[in-house]
């Protein structure tokens, strides 16, 4: 009985510190400006711009398609009749 009782107390224990760790994950990109957003992401295109240009014979990954199209087929089941 001690033993699972451990393993209980362990297990919330985790759960909290995840919890931690994503909180103050948010709160520190809470903090970010739309402009300072913005900054980041103009730098990260270009970082990617610069890499695609260092190899122009590579193809694509499915990181490189388009936001609007899914990387994966949908999950959804169809219903049978």
């Amino acid at each position: 009985m001690k033993l699972w009782k451990v393993l209980g107390i362990a297990g919330l224990t985790g759960v909290a510190a995840t919890g931690v760790i994503i909180a103050r994950d948010e709160r520190r990109r809470a903090q970010l400006t739309p402009d300072q957003v913005r900054k980041q992401l103009h730098q990260r295109l270009a970082d990617i711009e610069r890499g695609a240009s260092d190899n122009p014979g590579t193809a694509p990954t499915a990181g490189d398609a388009s936001p609007h199209v899914p990387a994966k087929p949908s999950s959804r089941r169809r219903r049978r009749r």
